[in-house]
């Protein structure tokens, strides 16, 4: 695994800084039952990684003294985690509004045969990757069978609710690009999507995202192998829209590893750059006191470029056209 970040020490990236904190990120590990070429985390069957209860205790008790109304899940596969359910039990039970991003395949992974039940039960958003709605492009992607699974996952969903403008159960759809490439227009691309998935399978989804793939770790290290990564970094760079600045995902969210430190986004999670709070540069989110955000500055490196690229990129998919 080639190491990106010595490559982006010496960043152009302009300094921001931090709004009102909506959004809590938590990754609860790094193991997932597929290891896709454009992930960021390297995530992995063979991956250990894992919160634990006491480590989830703590960010409920962060979110019963914050005023977060919003808990963005992930992993890995974060419903891999033994206690992924009594997170989102409890953090229903505040009024806290939870994201589940959720790989589709794991539903038909053993011991989940009740989970797309349990998230249409506590009203989960599931915010679900689609790299393509084509099966050869996803399979070359995510693995050989992914795309038939993701459907069959997909239909299941649809038939709890998930996707139907008259149930409020929230299934969104990502895709990201084959390569180093960024994204195609979010609005035009979301409607192949519902053209394609709708005729051939009959599927249902609420909104499409589109993510640019950041260049760390797993397709990061891809890029160094084939000799890509500086072209790609200069793709990033050459697409950058000051106007993105203002909406990028971090202003406004901070991210929860597995052992409980806090970050100012996944991606700099996964490349051991920790929020840096008035002159402490590792922070547990027990010790972290939601006010003392306002105004920080982030924590930014040259893949910071990927969020602000052409239409840009966030979790909540692009910014605009």
């Amino acid at each position: 695994m080639h190491a990106t970040l010595p490559l982006m020490h010496n960043t152009t990236f302009p300094m921001i800084r931090r709004k009102r904190l909506e959004t809590l990120q938590i990754n609860l590990g790094y193991k997932c039952n597929q290891s896709c070429v454009h992930c960021h985390v390297n995530a992995g069957p063979t991956r250990t990684e894992m919160m634990t209860r006491e480590t989830m205790d703590e960010v409920l008790a962060f979110l019963r003294l914050s005023s977060v109304k919003t808990v963005d899940i992930t992993g890995g596969a974060p419903e891999l985690n033994p206690n992924f359910r009594h997170l989102v039990k409890e953090a229903r039970s505040l009024g806290v509004h939870v994201i589940d991003r959720c790989n589709l395949t794991i539903l038909e992974q053993p011991g989940q045969g009740d989970l797309a039940q349990f998230l249409a039960q506590q009203r989960v958003e599931i915010v679900a990757s689609m790299p393509c709605y084509l099966e050869d492009n996803v399979d070359r992607q995510r693995g050989d069978g992914v795309f038939q699974s993701s459907i069959r996952a997909l239909r299941e969903l649809n038939a709890k609710g998930y996707g139907r403008t008259d149930t409020g159960l929230i299934l969104n759809l990502v895709y990201n690009p084959q390569g180093p490439s960024l994204p195609p227009a979010q609005t035009e691309l979301e409607q192949a999507y519902r053209r394609h998935l709708g005729l051939e399978y009959r599927i249902v989804f609420n909104n499409l995202y589109t993510l640019a793939n950041m260049p760390i770790q797993r397709f990061g290290s891809t890029l160094i192998s084939k000799g890509q990564f500086n072209a790609y970094m200069r793709l990033l760079k050459d697409n950058y829209r000051e106007r993105n600045l203002d909406v990028v995902m971090c202003r406004s969210l901070i991210s929860v590893d597995w052992r409980g430190f806090v970050y100012d986004c996944d991606f700099n999670q996964m490349l051991g750059l920790p929020l840096e709070l008035r002159g402490k540069s590792r922070t547990r989110l027990r010790d972290l006191h939601v006010d003392n955000l306002d105004d920080n500055p982030i924590v930014v490196k040259d893949h910071c470029f990927g969020c602000t690229a052409g239409q840009g990129s966030s979790c909540g998919g692009a910014f605009g056209t």
